[in-house]
C-alpha cells in the first residue's frame, strides 16, 4: 500500500488533551470484522464482548519521565533532553534526542534541577540525537530518583500543552511495573483496576508481555511506499506463562485479544513456524505491520483512533481491512469521537 492512501484530516477539536474521567468512562466503538457492523458504547461495556476462557494480552511497561529541562554552560541556553534508552548502567551512557539540536555539540556540559545533576555530550547520533553521560557518583536507586523528581512525562507531540503532575497518572496505564517507555501503550490507559478485577472474576484471564515502547510510533513515515519503511527498534519480553495460557486459549478457539499495537508487535515476533507463540527472554524487534497483513496470534484488537499516516492507524487496517478501517475512522469523526492518546477507544472483532 501507499501512504497516500492514510491520508484523513482529523478536526482539531477532537483531539482529546486530557482523557475521561474516570478513564474507564470514554466512548468504545466496536467493529465487527465478518459483517461490516460498528456499534457504539462505553469502554466499561466491555465485558459484553468477552467469556469465560477468553484472553487478554496487556503491555506492563512503565513509562518514565523521559523529559529534562536544563541549561547549558557557559551560554546558559535553555535546553530540553528527551531520555530514549540507556546504553551503559556503570557509566551512564544515555541515548538521547535534543533540542535545540543545533546548539548541543560533543563537549558541552549540560545541567538539571539547578545543576544537581550534570551530564556531558559525548558524541552525535542522529541530526538531534546525542549520546550523553551523566556525571554522578550516587547509586542506581539515587540516581533514578533524581530522574523521577527532575523529568516530566513525555507527552506525545500532537498534545500541544506542558506535561502536568497529573499527566504522571493519566498517561500510565494501571498494570505499569517494568520501567522503560517513553511512550504509553495507550489502549491499556483505558482499564481501570475495577475493570480487571470484573474480567477476572468472570474468568477472562489477563496476561502480560513487556515492551518498552521507544519514539518510532511518532516519527513521520516518509516513504510513499510502505514497504520501505524502516521501523525503530524496540526491546520486548514474552514471558513463558504468557506464551503458554495464549497457546492454550488458541487451542481452545478462545478470544485472544491484543491490547494495543505494542502487543500485537510483540506477540507477531514471536510466532513459531506452526504459528504458535514463542516465549522470548530479552529480544528486539523492528517488526512493521501494514496492509496487507496475516495476523497469527491475536484475533481481536483494542486501539485507539490514531494520527493520519501513523504505523499504528496502517496496524490497525492490516487487521480490520483497510476499506473498514477508514469506514470507523469516517464514523468516528461524524460522531465526534475523541482522537489520540487521551481519546476514545475502539474493539476489533
Amino acid at each position: 500500500m501507499k501512504l497516500s492512501e492514510f491520508k484523513f484530516e482529523i478536526p482539531p477539536e477532537l483531539v482529546a488533551y486530557q482523557p475521561a474521567e474516570p478513564r474507564d468512562h470514554c466512548r468504545l466503538m466496536v467493529v465487527h470484522r465478518s459483517t461490516g457492523e460498528i456499534e457504539h458504547r462505553i469502554f466499561r461495556d466491555i465485558f459484553d464482548y468477552f467469556q469465560a476462557g477468553d484472553l487478554l494480552v496487556m503491555n506492563d511497561s512503565e513509562v518514565f519521565p523521559a523529559k529534562l529541562f536544563g541549561n547549558k554552560e557557559k551560554t546558559g541556553a535553555q535546553i530540553e533532553v528527551f531520555l530514549l534508552r540507556e546504553l551503559n548502567n556503570e557509566s551512564r551512557l544515555w541515548d538521547v534526542v535534543v533540542d535545540p539540536a543545533r546548539k548541543i555539540r560533543v563537549g558541552n556540559k549540560l545541567f538539571f534541577g539547578d545543576n544537581v545533576l550534570v551530564a556531558e555530550v559525548v558524541d552525535n547520533t542522529t541530526s538531534r540525537g546525542r549520546t550523553i553521560r551523566f556525571l554522578f557518583d550516587g547509586s542506581d536507586e539515587e540516581f533514578h530518583n533524581l530522574i523521577d523528581l527532575l523529568g516530566y512525562m513525555p507527552l506525545p507531540p500532537y498534545i500541544e500543552r506542558p506535561a502536568t503532575p497529573d499527566d504522571r497518572i493519566w498517561y500510565q496505564t494501571v498494570v505499569a511495573k517494568h520501567k522503560g517507555s517513553v511512550a504509553a501503550p495507550e489502549a491499556g490507559l483505558h482499564f481501570t483496576k475495577e475493570i480487571l478485577k470484573r474480567l477476572e472474576l468472570a474468568d477472562v484471564e489477563t496476561v502480560f508481555i513487556t515492551l518498552h515502547t521507544g519514539l518510532g510510533s511518532y516519527r513521520d513515515v516518509e516513504v510513499e511506499d510502505l514497504s520501505k519503511h524502516k521501523m525503530d527498534s524496540e526491546f520486548f519480553i514474552v514471558p513463558k506463562e504468557t506464551a503458554d495460557m495464549v497457546n492454550q486459549a488458541k487451542a481452545a478457539r478462545k478470544r485472544v485479544c491484543a491490547v494495543g499495537a505494542t502487543v500485537m508487535r510483540a506477540l507477531e515476533s514471536s510466532v513459531s513456524a506452526n504459528r504458535r507463540l514463542n516465549p522470548t527472554s530479552a529480544q528486539w524487534t523492528d517488526k512493521f505491520i501494514f496492509p496487507p497483513y496475516d495476523f497469527s496470534i491475536a484475533n481481536a484488537f483494542i486501539t485507539n483512533f490514531h494520527p493520519p499516516r501513523s504505523t499504528v492507524q496502517m496496524m490497525a487496517a492490516a487487521f480490520m481491512g483497510y476499506d473498514l478501517m477508514k469506514k470507523a475512522y469516517e464514523t468516528a469523526i461524524a460522531e465526534r469521537y475523541r482522537f489520540y492518546c487521551y481519546g476514545d477507544a475502539m474493539l476489533i472483532l
